[in-house]
């Protein structure tokens, strides 16, 4: 009689938990939460990655009056390239790499543009860390304009909170160039990894960043080593932030996204208190990425008008120490080298780009006057990186006649 009234109460117990873990899910559905839980999953990361307003709260970074147009000059793209001595089909390598958008700049005309899974060219993609090299360049815009007198002036100089931590004493430049020693957790399928922690703890649980930076350790003398940890650009932007007494977002509509001619507003994902994740997450069309990457391509200026100072431009895609030189490095994490917040790719051909996870990539080729820009939702993103750039390399020197 015991063991059938404890089966019963087994059984009770059993389906009050499931009513009310699925009352719970039902609960989560109707929340911002659910947008968060879903974000990476396959069936939603799409839609997520061009919807980020669903995701985040945001800071609108609005547009100027005029638009810096583009010329139409179409062309077709070539029909394969050559990855690791073998050639490979580039339609192919497209639709494998869940690409979203694909917009091709030469001299200033679109050359080719298309739209995939859902988008148009009205979509606010996502940067993910694509948004560290707009970063750089508020950055270069805040030392001319004064706000920052030097890069080689100490983070904790700028946000008090960072003062007596392993920041404290970093100089900006060596967290431009990703080579700060401060020890930070990168792995984003590692539920509590650092960068992991760093959004929880920020949008659930409302703590401010520099709290979290606050608690890293440096392990190593800074402008040494280049390791990417996001919570280098996150300090940058802290101290952008405190350099100019403007949200960066704020910086970034009056000082670049209106001057440079961009068509559309973009916006900046920030945590539940309004600040901006400044290490990703700016949201902007297709188009205006090119913008930015044309910005570059043109030393910075628009039409003659200077935007982000040349010299700066020049010193974030052309790095001399040896520790962020491409290729084989034993004072680098990885192959590719780094400027301040570019990427310059092996075999260098004075190219480089932006880089976000998943399949975000701007890529600027001086020399033949190309721009392109490439959204996805890859999966194997980390694989990809050298076969992108072998890929948009071969389309440059297509469009370039070569």
């Amino acid at each position: 009689m015991l063991a059938h009234r404890l089966t019963r109460i087994a059984l009770w117990t059993l389906a009050a938990l499931a009513v009310l873990a699925f009352a719970t899910f039902l609960w989560l559905r109707q929340t911002p939460a659910w947008a968060g839980i879903t974000l990476f999953w396959e069936s939603h990361r799409v839609e997520n990655f061009r919807a980020m307003d669903r995701v985040f709260p945001d800071r609108p970074v609005t547009r100027g009056d005029s638009v810096w147009a583009f010329d139409r000059a179409p062309a077709p793209l070539p029909a394969t390239f050559v990855f690791d001595g073998a050639p490979r089909d580039l339609a192919t390598f497209l639709d494998r790499t869940e690409t979203t958008g694909l917009i091709v700049v030469h001299r200033g005309a679109i050359t080719h543009e298309e739209y995939r899974q859902g988008a148009d060219e009205t979509s606010p993609f996502t940067s993910w860390s694509m948004a560290k090299s707009v970063l750089s360049a508020l950055i270069g815009i805040a030392v001319e304009d004064g706000h920052i007198e030097s890069i080689r002036d100490p983070i904790g100089a700028y946000v008090p909170a960072l003062a007596g931590s392993g920041y404290g004493d970093v100089p900006i430049e060596d967290a431009l160039t990703m080579s700060s020693g401060v020890a930070f957790d990168e792995d984003y399928e590692n539920p509590l990894s650092d960068i992991n922690m760093l959004f929880i703890r920020a949008m659930a649980m409302g703590v401010p960043a520099e709290e979290t930076l606050a608690g890293l350790d440096r392990v190593r003398a800074p402008g040494t080593y280049n390791d990417y940890v996001s919570s280098d650009s996150m300090a940058l932007g802290l101290v952008l932030e405190a350099a100019t007494g403007m949200a960066p977002a704020d910086y970034l509509s009056s000082r670049l996204w209106g001057p440079m001619g961009a068509e559309a507003d973009a916006t900046w994902s920030t945590d539940r208190a309004g600040r901006e994740f400044a290490l990703c997450c700016l949201n902007a069309t297709l188009r205006d990425w090119a913008r930015f990457g044309r910005l570059y391509l043109d030393g910075g200026a628009r039409e003659g008008r200077q935007i982000v100072p040349a010299d700066w431009v020049a010193a974030s895609v052309a790095p001399t120490a040896p520790h962020l030189q491409p290729g084989d490095n034993p004072a680098s994490f990885w192959t590719f080298g780094y400027g301040y917040q570019w990427w310059i790719p092996e075999d260098p051909q004075g190219d480089f780009l932006a880089i976000g996870v998943w399949g975000q990539y701007l890529y600027v080729d001086p020399a033949r006057e190309v721009v392109i820009a490439k959204t996805s939702a890859d999966p194997a993103f980390d694989d990809n990186d050298h076969e992108s750039v072998a890929a948009f390399r071969a389309i440059a020197q297509a469009v370039a006649g070569e």
